[in-house]
């Protein structure tokens, strides 16, 4: 039977706008287990991303506890939410978040290049992902000389280089066809029978319809649906 990853309990995130105090959702408590593909649906400003946001430990709920991996976030320094990223959580940003100054094969190495493995082993696994991505090619490219779609696809394979437990990503297949989303969903199936937990936040109503479950949010409120309703 599988294991809770996360625990999400009575959580609550607002903010102050020049019309007042906004919130994007309230009392919101679900249990994800390890291994369950989660897709993340609902208007565009709904708050997906500052869901995203909040389980990779670059925000703080209004109220609320997440409960990852057993430990309260609440109660963790900076610095240990620093090492839970890095060891546990992977992030796939919509913006993709590459360095300008680093070639797709650097970007793609720097996960473990932070953790001090042996640098041939880094260069294999890169290699190795990067063809699974099919951007191979584009190895020694800077950030300014790919595409959207092949920006996407670097950050899409430094976040899954790190073999992390968690993987959270916000829009990953915006920017690619077709096809190639098809291609990259069908690695979040392969990491999902590797029992790693994956929380995708789309717009893309084929791709969540092959989730779990999703996660509608809308209006304040955050309420899971079956995958195919």
């Amino acid at each position: 039977m599988s294991k809770v990853h996360i625990e999400i309990s009575n959580l609550k995130k607002s903010f102050m706008h020049n019309s007042g105090s906004i919130t994007l959702f309230n009392n919101f408590s679900i249990k994800i287990k390890e291994g369950e593909l989660v897709a993340l649906v609902g208007p565009s400003g709904s708050g997906k991303s500052s869901l995203l946001h909040l389980l990779a430990l670059l925000d703080e709920p209004t109220n609320g506890t997440i409960i990852l991996n057993k430990k309260d976030t609440r109660k963790l320094t900076n610095i240990e939410k620093d090492n839970m990223r890095r060891e546990n959580i992977s992030v796939i940003f919509q913006d993709n978040n590459l360095l300008t100054d680093f070639t797709t094969i650097e970007n793609v190495k720097m996960p473990l290049i932070i953790k001090d493995e042996d640098e041939d082993i880094i260069t294999a696994k890169a290699k190795k992902i990067l063809k699974d991505v099919k951007i191979y090619d584009r190895s020694n490219h800077f950030p300014n000389e790919l595409s959207g779609g092949e920006q996407q696809r670097t950050a899409i394979a430094r976040a899954l280089i790190a073999e992390t437990n968690l993987i959270l990503a916000d829009e990953p297949t915006g920017n690619l066809d077709f096809k190639t989303s098809k291609e990259i969903f069908s690695l979040f199936l392969k990491l999902k029978k590797l029992n790693k937990t994956i929380i995708f936040a789309t717009h893309n109503r084929e791709l969540a319809n092959r989730a779990d479950y999703k996660l509608f949010i809308s209006d304040g409120n955050i309420k899971r649906v079956n995958a195919r309703s």
